[in-house]
């Protein structure tokens, strides 16, 4: 049975809901999504508490402080005694100007868009 003091980080994202599985707080740390001290982290990295976690979650990277051991989810009201939010306002105003702008996403290959494709999409962004 694993000891409360060596808990992994994929685990402790799950726990935390900073992640909705842990199949995905793992993966994160596979794709080096995730940093401690500014290095990339296994799944299995053991974490202590007053460490700072980063995570790349293109344009923002989220910064948090962890503040203690938490294994098993818990209720969301209980998760913020274990984790702190560092994350700069100037990494969260990224994600609302990428929200507030008027470009859109288009997946490659698909080629330009239709000429109603594109009035429908001059429509929404008038209503918007």
């Amino acid at each position: 049975m694993q000891n409360e003091n060596n808990l992994r980080i994929d685990k402790w994202l799950w726990a935390v809901r900073i992640f909705k599985s842990r199949s995905l707080a793992s993966e994160a740390c596979k794709k080096g999504k995730v940093l401690i001290d500014k290095v990339q982290v296994k799944p299995s990295r053991v974490i202590k508490i007053g460490e700072i976690i980063s995570i790349k979650r293109l344009p923002v990277v989220y910064q948090y402080k962890v503040l203690g051991l938490l294994g098993k989810r818990q209720a969301a009201k209980i998760v913020v005694d274990f984790v702190e939010d560092i994350t700069p306002e100037e990494e969260k105003m990224k994600l609302d100007l990428q929200h507030n702008t008027g470009f859109e996403l288009r997946d490659r290959g698909i080629g330009r868009p239709t000429k109603r494709e594109r009035r429908l999409i001059e429509e929404l962004k008038k209503k918007s």
